[in-house]
């Protein structure tokens, strides 16, 4: 049986654990899906805010996946 893996933490402090990689992975999934999307406002953006949000953790999930093979 495979051994669990601890979370993971980004950028983690003397003071704090930090962002979880998934996290960190989602975030910049995020900056990525709005800059390349046919975005002119933030209205625009808030109309697809659930759609962005699900490919975002979707894609950090996938990242996390392929990260541990």
């Amino acid at each position: 049986m495979k051994k669990a893996k601890q979370a993971i933490s980004a950028f983690p402090t003397e003071f704090d654990e930090g962002m979880t990689l998934r996290d960190y992975f989602a975030a910049k999934a995020m900056s990525a899906y709005i800059a390349a999307g046919p975005y002119e406002d933030g209205i625009a953006v808030a109309l697809f805010e659930p759609e962005i949000a699900s490919m975002s953790w979707a894609m950090a999930d996938a990242m996390i996946r392929e990260r541990s093979k």
